[in-house]
């Protein structure tokens, strides 16, 4: 299935998750994930927005890179803006099993 920017752009709104416009010492994309700023609660949607971003910023790997770093920012956070156990637990799946390799570290 193909995804494109118009399907997610509601889920980005906010600026909860994007490809940052530079890349860490080694070359790699680095994606920003705000949880503070969650405007959503449906699962499928935040899934698609992070496949999107996902897809994007292997896109924009340099030549001969292969993974990402994500920083993770919990500032913020509350109870409305949290994301679902379920939520996370389906981004790891789906990073494990489809991506795997690509995610070198998450920084908390």
């Amino acid at each position: 299935e193909e995804i494109r920017w118009h399907d997610v752009a509601h889920e980005g709104e906010t600026g909860k998750t994007f490809r940052a416009n530079f890349h860490d010492r080694e070359g790699r994309t680095v994606l920003i994930v705000r949880v503070g700023k969650q405007n959503t609660k449906g699962v499928e949607g935040n899934i698609r927005h992070y496949v999107y971003l996902l897809e994007n910023g292997i896109l924009n790997l340099p030549e001969g890179q292969e993974q990402m770093i994500w920083l993770i920012d919990f500032s913020d956070v509350s109870i409305r803006t949290y994301i679902s156990v379920r939520l996370a637990q389906e981004i790891i799946h789906i990073l494990q099993n489809h991506y795997p390799g690509r995610l070198t570290v998450a920084f908390l």
